[in-house]
């Protein structure tokens, strides 16, 4: 049966959310988009020119792929949707990512701004997608001011240090009735099969991916990541154990025989 991830009145068949920074060029940045197979491409709103007559980030996105603009830049509530009514108004679809930062060291979100972004921006019809610091309690005010999902951060922005928020996000996980979206830090597939074993409903991922050797295979790498984590999940794997549990019946060993 194909899985699917319904969202914000859309239906998915792929769970790997793309960014598009990074990458040396557009045309590599869309080839990697098109070997993901991704259908959610994040773009920061800076980076976009409707009015300029050479490239555009924007005719290099795949045709179907649902552009997604970030507040990336943003320091506080009134910045980011002051950044999302502009990339509305100039006509990208109301999916927005909320990022804002205040802390240039580590880029961490935060959660307090953008709560307040994310209470403002869901009334205006917005799909809100707010980047965080995984938070039980934050979470939960996120997805009763509205939120589409919720995307804690799996470690800092562009480290690659993958899932070490795991036990946060897997309580997230658990415990909030909206889509948990891991953001930021995942640095190799297995970090994003990690995610999806855990039972998220998807990954985004970009400086992984546009840094690596080969854009185009690791974009094509995750997004099997994604899908075999996915199916682990669903397959119900099993607990762990402290002790071993022969695979083969042992009625005894040959010494004994």
């Amino acid at each position: 049966m194909e899985d699917i991830l319904e969202i914000c009145g859309k239906r998915l068949t792929n769970r790997l959310f793309v960014g598009t920074g990074k990458f040396s060029s557009f045309s590599l940045m869309k080839q990697a988009l098109e070997a993901a197979e991704t259908e959610v491409a994040t773009v920061a709103l800076r980076r976009v020119d409707t009015g300029s007559k050479t490239e555009n980030i924007l005719d290099y996105v795949p045709k179907g792929c649902i552009i997604m603009p970030n507040t990336s830049g943003a320091r506080n509530a009134d910045e980011a949707v002051r950044i999302a009514r502009i990339a509305r108004a100039g006509g990208a679809a109301d999916w927005v990512k909320i990022e804002i930062i205040q802390d240039n060291k580590y880029l961490l979100p935060d959660n307090i701004e953008t709560l307040k972004a994310a209470q403002i921006l869901a009334k205006e019809g917005f799909k809100v997608f707010p980047y965080m610091s995984p938070d039980l309690s934050m979470a939960r005010r996120l997805a009763e001011a509205g939120a589409a999902a919720v995307m804690p951060l799996g470690s800092p922005i562009g480290s690659n240090r993958g899932v070490k928020t795991r036990e946060l996000v897997e309580i997230m996980v658990r415990e909030i009735r909206i889509p948990v979206i891991v953001d930021a830090g995942l640095g190799k597939p297995s970090d994003a099969c990690e995610c999806m074993e855990l039972g998220c409903a998807a990954v985004l991922v970009n400086t992984a991916i546009a840094i690596a050797q080969d854009p185009v295979g690791m974009a094509r790498a995750f997004s099997d990541a994604v899908r075999a984590g996915r199916l682990a999940y669903l397959s119900g794997m099993p607990s762990a154990s402290s002790s071993a549990n022969a695979s083969s019946p042992l009625t005894g060993f040959l010494r004994d025989i």
